[in-house]
């Protein structure tokens, strides 16, 4: 039995659809969202509304309220998600590597599966799986859903 379910979210519509897919497949369970900056990837800044040149706003005052604005108006957007499922979830962020701060969550916090969109992407033409989506689904120590 699944009791607690991690869903990486970074507002992008296959995370949504990740989202939903963990609040009505896994009913019984603790839904966490999920949350990694990633600091190395511009696409991620600019598709968050944050500045893309890593110099000089990386690290200061301005930069980490865009992150934290961001992060607030996303996971605002995941409690309303919940609330259409009469459901609440439980978020938490970081800052890092996604793939790899994924894997480590899954595997020092009590996480039986990992449901996540294949790619955060919206270009259709791309490739089934992200480089994200695949890295999780090989090294997870869990179960992992992989929503396209």
């Amino acid at each position: 039995m699944t009791s607690t379910v991690l869903v990486p979210v970074d507002g992008s519509p296959l995370s949504s659809q990740a989202l939903r897919h963990a609040l009505r497949e896994f009913p019984d369970a603790e839904i966490t969202a999920y949350h990694v900056v990633d600091l190395f990837d511009p696409g991620s800044a600019t598709d968050n509304g944050l500045e893309s040149s890593y110099e000089p706003m990386l690290g200061t005052e301005e930069w980490s309220a865009s992150v934290a604005e961001a992060r607030d108006r996303l996971f605002a957007d995941v409690s309303e998600t919940a609330a259409d499922y009469d459901r609440s979830v439980t978020t938490d962020w970081d800052i890092g590597d996604p793939a790899r701060l994924i894997v480590e969550y899954a595997t020092e916090e009590a996480v039986d599966h990992v449901v996540l969109g294949a790619h955060g992407r919206i270009d259709e033409e791309r490739s089934i799986f992200g480089t994200v989506a695949a890295s999780v689904a090989r090294r997870a120590p869990v179960p992992v859903t992989v929503v396209r």
